[in-house]
């Protein structure tokens, strides 16, 4: 028994030390946001610590919360003849569903657009993949409606969130998850920078899940689609019979 034991601290010895040498460790209140039917939206705090790096230099952190992506598709509206009607459309294959940035400088301050363009730290620096049929607008005035309509949804960030430094090695930050955010698995990354360079990174996963009986009408809804707007049809009919009923006794 102690042999073995000997043995699992010696293999455990080198990646606990390689561990301890990173000069950014992080990590995250929780790892599941839990939607319920009374779910309002919630923070999750993420902390961490940073060591010191060649001349004694500690660095500034950045924090990128992404939600998975999926496709947009943005359609332009003109009026003709008093009423409204679609004049073009573009489709985003790759757009985040929730992002967010928090740093403790702003943007433009830590790093070259370069290096901010390569990590896609920023609205102004998402690849975004649009694909426009508009002979009226073009990919800029479409990329610019995404970020406004989903800033107005509160799923993305009009600013970067401030991070706390508790001394010159502790940070702390709250990442605010409004009540219509995506489920998903999201990507939260923690950047070190100094002199403006990535000097390490780290990525912790989070988990955003409809939980108890709003996952299952969630899950019903989206996987028995007919049967589901049957019954949906259903019960709206009954509802109106029965208050039909009521007000005709009334």
């Amino acid at each position: 028994m102690k042999r073995l034991l000997l043995a699992l601290a010696l293999l455990l010895a080198p990646a606990a030390a390689a561990r301890a040498a990173e000069p950014l460790v992080a990590d995250l209140s929780k790892h599941l946001v839990a939607i319920t039917t009374g779910f309002a939206g919630t923070d999750v705090l993420l902390f961490g610590a940073i060591e010191e790096v060649d001349g004694g230099k500690t660095g500034d952190v950045v924090v990128v919360v992404r939600g998975p992506n999926k496709t947009e598709t943005l359609r332009r509206k003109d009026r003709a003849m008093g009423i409204w009607i679609n004049s073009g459309i573009a489709k985003v294959d790759n757009a985040p569903s929730f992002y967010q940035v928090a740093s403790t400088r702003p943007l433009d301050q830590l790093a070259s657009p370069a290096i901010l363009g390569r990590h896609q730290i920023g609205l102004d620096h998402l690849d975004l993949d649009i694909r426009v049929k508009d002979g009226g607008a073009d990919q800029a005035q479409y990329r610019q409606a995404l970020l406004r309509l989903n800033q107005k949804k509160g799923l993305y960030g009009d600013r970067a969130l401030d991070i706390g430094m508790l001394s010159q090695r502790l940070f702390r930050t709250d990442v605010h998850f409004p009540a219509n955010v995506p489920v998903g698995v999201y990507m939260v990354e923690v950047y070190l920078m100094v002199d403006g360079q990535v000097i390490s990174a780290q990525t912790t996963p989070l988990v955003v899940s409809k939980i108890g009986i709003g996952a299952d009408v969630y899950d019903f809804a989206h996987h028995q689609a007919a049967i589901y707007g049957i019954i949906a049809i259903a019960l709206a009919a009954f509802a109106g019979w029965l208050a039909a009923v009521v007000f005709k006794k009334a």
